[in-house]
């Protein structure tokens, strides 16, 4: 059986984001795959390389004025010579974000997350989950208790630092995590069998 490769490459202004990412490297990792957790703002010539041989690249910022970072946007425009020749091109991408409020435009950039990957012929991985905490048998403690389908979304109160990150929104990513490793070993082996 193939070990999937990931990587996790992300952007934190003040560390609650960091959080998240250390959540969804959890959860891959739990679910078997080697996995590269990188830092966009200070990311090297051969971080750049662990990406272009990764399986599955996770990005994650968190969300400043209704998108990423601008440290996240620099890293996506660098990106560009990747798509020029194609070298992300079927791989397997997914997202997530964290802001100071419920909703905070984290799906704006979950969206931006999910342009990035199609510019590059990635395909992408959704959470996978229903929403929570959206009924009165719900509560905050529930996975995607935010009820963001397309990646993992975070809210961590703005005048708490990150160990203020919502234990549901650390599973929530940790499920993410699984869901792309897992993900990434099917897309694999069917890969194989195709070029049998």
């Amino acid at each position: 059986m193939t070990t999937p490769v990931v990587s996790i490459a992300y952007h934190s202004g003040y560390g609650h984001t960091a959080v998240v990412a250390e959540a969804v490297r959890a959860g891959a990792a739990e679910a078997g795959a080697t996995v590269h957790v990188i830092k966009v703002d200070t990311i090297t010539e051969a971080e750049w390389e662990l990406l272009d041989a990764s399986d599955a690249i996770v990005f994650g910022s968190p969300t400043y004025m209704g998108t990423a970072s601008g440290a996240f946007h620099q890293f996506a425009e660098a990106t560009s010579k990747r798509w020029f020749t194609d070298v992300w091109q079927d791989k397997l991408a997914a997202g997530f974000t964290n802001s100071g409020s419920k909703s905070g435009d984290k799906g704006h950039t979950l969206q931006y997350f999910q342009t990035l990957a199609a510019q590059h012929g990635m395909h992408w991985v959704n959470l996978g989950l229903k929403p929570g905490w959206n009924s009165t048998a719900g509560s905050e403690n529930d996975l995607n208790r935010l009820g963001f389908f397309s990646g993992a979304g975070a809210q961590t109160n703005s005048d708490e630092g990150p160990e203020g990150v919502h234990k549901a929104d650390i599973a929530t990513a940790e499920h993410l995590g699984r869901r792309i490793a897992e993900t990434t070993r099917v897309f694999i082996a069917g890969k194989a069998a195709v070029s049998a």
